[in-house]
């Protein structure tokens, strides 16, 4: 408790609990104490512990967990430690309290449906029951004040951070002390080693996925063109157009690449144009639609970038089914139908998806890791920069747009963690050589020339584009967001449908603009390229290079004019239900307009040779190279949409290789990021956390909260269903308020409603669990024979299910009968983070940002006045201000909706149902 009263209640309670009842014997303390008298002072308790999830930690340990602090064992190389004989060390360790816990430890896996009743996640979680004070030779006392037992997370919630990092220190302490000793420093290696071997296995996958879906995707964006005939050249169907012409420059050399046209064998040239054009539409229409149809059936979370959820989830959130193993596998099938389809969209950001996915699964043999939802995120946050490794060839920029973008908490050694795992991706991805060229991605390139002082003007100016463009494009994004979500769009319910028509227009514009019709990362590639390493064949296909003036300014006109529709286009894409990114097309739309300003600098130097800004340019040598500011502004672009600045900067460093170019690109992406945010602050990917209503509060967001009380915002004492000691519950009555809308997310548990004396807080899954096993699991009275040495534990099987009768209690009743009653104590978190009701907001969301906490109480001398959750501060916060005042209307008026029939929902405080929020499922 925070406050002086109830800590005093708190102690008294504690001094109640620990003395023994009248007329009966301390356990601790007489040794010919029956087995009943143990029974009747434990008694119902452990027909509940009987079934405890984690009865032996998940990890066969069988010391008993406590937050006190062990003494050190001596060095494990000691010769006495070594060689010690195995007879004295257990009888060291023969402890009472350690048989107590060996005798109950059980797998939870022998009782199979219990938790998928609740869809809990039961061996995920510490015991309470663990977390207490033992003395040698005691029974265990499950009336220690402690965090409480838990079970699992429900879809769509919070999880405790303080919670999971203080059952991974107990874990780890457990570890230490179970085995001293060569032995234990062996088993020590051996836990620590599962981090880094999920680490190598994660990129290693990441790498093979990579490669496997740019493979498949080149091949099925040529095959629009065309195909590969098995020929006299080598040629076979399975090549991709790049592969089918191996070593030849030019297309005439060329003799098993054939066209559609010359597959159907049509000589005219306006006919060939046509059954080309119908083919490219045919094929991109087809594999947009077969990518949307694989979301919808098999995999909804495959769907758009996934980069929002993977913050929300690295923020502390529970989303399930989102990186499972039918979600990897939809998203990497999708993925290539998507990109071939000739879509605006990119790879790059669901790489970091299939990232995630790989790193869940392979992290499920290890226990330690997958049980624990903290060490869980840094997992994931190490294989979310290997997604942007592969994407973009850039271990180090992968590793800082974790760090900047994605990551909640990054500690040093998460950041030491997700360089390992990004450098295994990049190698990886390099053995395979996908391209053949050696370069990982196919747009990377290397510059030979530097930059004049007279550029800075235009690399400024592309800056200024940049941030215009990424402000507009946010904002028309979401407006189209809000459309396609709204009663207005009659496609809203035919999500293929929808993606059918975008497909068929965007098809039908690529074509008729020759730098749209090429696959994005092809476009990419050659706009970065200089002219001089350019192949006919590429000339021919994308003219970027002219050398007359008028040629110049058609190629200009082009390059603007893709640069505008493809913006168009791109924002109505993206938020359709198919695998989609935003990085490559925002990359692509600013190499555009950076491509077009390159050659306009390049013609007017040329032209006017004789200024005096040129007078740096040396004669008959190329003064201005293009294909610069095509980076710079595809830099400048991706810095308005997404608002990343080092990461960005890094990432086309390492793509170019070029250092000299370093400050015209911190200069464009600074200016970028200024006049975006003028816009708005929140780039896309917040934006749409911000759309979709997940509960992110961002630790990182320096904006001052409102100045008020939290009295003024917090769900009040008489609005909360709180459930008090003092009122004779049963388990009827509480499953009848558990049923009962609105449906509660937790129960603050006080000693009666006229004195609200705060005892604790229940969560709905423990409390549901705990009826769960009360009333369907069979428990009996052991009556296996008392071990000398051993103090007997009363964790018995009971012959019949708990009653709908039974007494319910939350504080300790010496005269309550163990067969009649159901104690609810081990299930309360006893000790919940408490602030005065008196303290400003601000102080609270400090809290909630810094601790990642899923809700905060607010008493007063003890007395609770108050709760406020993570969903309740991130509506203030993120200024929903409209949606506040309904929450509170609703309060008033205590009318709340059931779910909705779609899917699970996620609960705004206390008071909503359990979703304000639609599922995607």
């Amino acid at each position: 408790m925070s406050s002086s009263a109830s800590s005093q209640n708190g102690n008294a309670r504690s001094q109640r609990i620990s003395s023994p009842a009248p007329g009966r014997s301390d356990p601790s303390t007489d040794d010919t104490a029956s087995d009943e008298d143990l029974v009747v002072s434990h008694g119902q308790n452990d027909a509940v512990l009987s079934h405890d999830p984690l009865g032996d930690l998940s990890n066969g340990f069988t010391q008993p967990t406590s937050f006190k602090r062990k003494p050190k064992h001596k060095s494990g190389f000691s010769l006495s430690n070594f060689l010690t004989p195995p007879s004295l060390s257990s009888t060291r360790s023969a402890s009472p309290a350690l048989s107590v816990n060996a005798e109950r430890s059980r797998d939870y896996s022998t009782s199979p449906g219990r938790a998928s009743d609740l869809n809990l996640q039961p061996n995920a979680l510490l015991s309470s029951s663990d977390v207490r004070g033992t003395k040698e030779g005691s029974a265990l006392d499950w009336y220690v004040e402690g965090p409480g037992r838990r079970v699992g997370y429900d879809d769509l919630t919070a999880i405790d951070w303080i919670f999971e990092y203080s059952k991974e220190r107990q874990r780890q302490r457990i570890l230490r002390s179970n085995t001293p000793g060569v032995v234990g420093y062996v088993r020590q290696l051996l836990d620590s080693s599962h981090v880094w071997i999920v680490l190598v296995l994660t990129g290693i996958a990441v790498g093979i996925l990579a490669a496997g879906i740019t493979i498949a995707s080149d091949w099925l964006g040529d095959i629009k063109a065309g195909y590969c005939k098995k020929g006299e050249g080598g040629g076979q169907f399975y090549l991709n157009k790049s592969f089918c012409c191996w070593g030849h420059e030019e297309q005439g050399q060329c003799q098993d690449w054939t066209p559609w046209r010359q597959a159907l064998g049509i000589p005219n040239k306006g006919g060939g144009y046509v059954v080309e054009f119908l083919f490219y539409v045919l094929y991109s229409t087809i594999f947009a639609v077969c990518a949307s149809v694989l979301v919808k059936n098999y995999a909804i979370y495959a769907k758009h970038s996934g980069i929002p959820e993977i913050k929300t989830v690295l923020g502390g959130f529970v989303i399930r089914r989102f990186m499972g193993a039918w979600t990897l596998v939809t998203k990497s099938l999708g993925l290539c139908l998507a990109v071939a389809s000739g879509l605006w969209l990119g790879k790059e950001g669901p790489l970091v998806h299939v990232a995630c996915c790989c790193a869940n699964l392979i992290m499920k043999p290890f226990p330690s890791i997958s049980l624990n939802e903290a060490r869980k995120r840094e997992i994931l946050s190490a294989a979310a920069a290997a997604g942007i490794s592969v994407a973009f060839g850039s271990p180090i920029g992968g590793v800082l747009f974790s760090l900047e973008q994605l990551s909640y908490y990054f500690p040093d050694k998460t950041m030491w963690q997700s360089f390992v795992c990004a450098m295994v991706a990049a190698v990886t991805l390099q053995a395979f050589n996908p391209f053949r060229t050696g370069k990982i991605v196919l747009y990377q390139v290397t510059y030979t020339s530097g930059w004049h002082s007279f550029e800075l003007v235009p690399f400024i100016l592309l800056g200024v584009i940049g941030g215009i463009y990424g402000g507009l494009f946010v904002r028309g994004n979401m407006k189209v967001a809000r459309f396609y979500a709204s009663g207005q769009n009659p496609l809203r319910d035919r999500p293929v449908l929808l993606v059918f028509v975008i497909a068929t227009l965007t098809s039908l514009i690529n074509y008729v603009n020759v730098f749209m019709r090429a696959q994005t990362s092809e476009l990419v590639s050659t706009l970065f390229a200089e002219c001089a390493s350019l192949t006919p064949e590429t000339l021919y296909q994308l003219p970027l290079c002219k050398s007359t003036t008028a040629g110049t300014w058609s190629i200009i006109t082009l390059l603007l004019t893709a640069s505008a529709l493809a913006s168009l286009l791109a924002v109505i894409t993206f938020g359709l239900q198919i695998p989609a990114g935003v990085i490559l097309p925002s990359l692509a739309i600013g190499a555009l307009y950076g491509r077009a300003l390159g050659l306009f600098t390049a013609l007017l130097q040329s032209n006017h040779s004789n200024w005096l800004i040129f007078s740096t340019c040396e004669p008959d040598i190329s003064c201005v190279t293009p294909g610069t500011y095509a980076i710079v502004g595809a830099a400048s672009a991706l810095a308005g949409v997404t608002r990343l600045t080092v990461s960005i900067v890094v990432i086309v460093f390492e793509l170019t290789g070029a250092l000299s170019y370093v400050l015209p690109l911190m200069i464009a992406v600074m200016l970028s990021k200024w006049i975006g945010d003028v816009f708005s602050k929140r780039g896309i990917y917040e934006s749409w956390i911000a759309f979709k209503e997940y509960p992110f509060v961002d630790n990182r967001d320096d904006n001052p909260a409102p100045d008020v009380p939290v009295s003024t915002v917090m769900t009040r004492f008489e609005d909360l269903n709180c459930l008090a000691a003092s009122e004779n519950h049963t388990i009827a009555s509480i499953q009848q308020i558990l049923d009962t809308p609105p449906k509660y997310r937790g129960f603050p548990v006080i000693s009666s409603h006229q004195d609200p004396i705060l005892l604790g807080y229940i969560s709905r899954t423990e409390l549901q669990y705990a009826l769960q096993q009360a009333t369907t699991s069979a428990f009996g009275i052991s009556q296996t024979p008392r071990t000398p040495g051993f103090s007997t534990h009363p964790h018995q099987r009971r012959s019949t299910p708990l009653p709908p009768e039974t007494s319910v209690h939350f504080l300790h009743d010496p005269n309550a009968d163990p067969a009649s009653s159901l104690d609810l104590r081990p299930w309360i978190d006893q000790t919940p983070l408490t602030l005065s009701v008196h303290t400003r907001f601000q102080l609270a969301v400090d809290m909630f940002q810094q601790l990642g906490l899923r809700y905060l109480i607010f008493v007063e001398k003890g007395r609770l006045r108050g709760l406020c959750t993570k969903k309740d501060v991130w509506c203030i916060v993120e200024g929903m201000g409209e949606r506040w005042r309904e929450r509170e209307e609703l309060q008033r008026e205590q009318v709340i909706d059931d779910a909705d029939a779609d899917g699970p929902e996620e609960g705004q405080g206390l008071l909503g149902h359990e979703g304000s929020r639609r599922s995607e499922s």
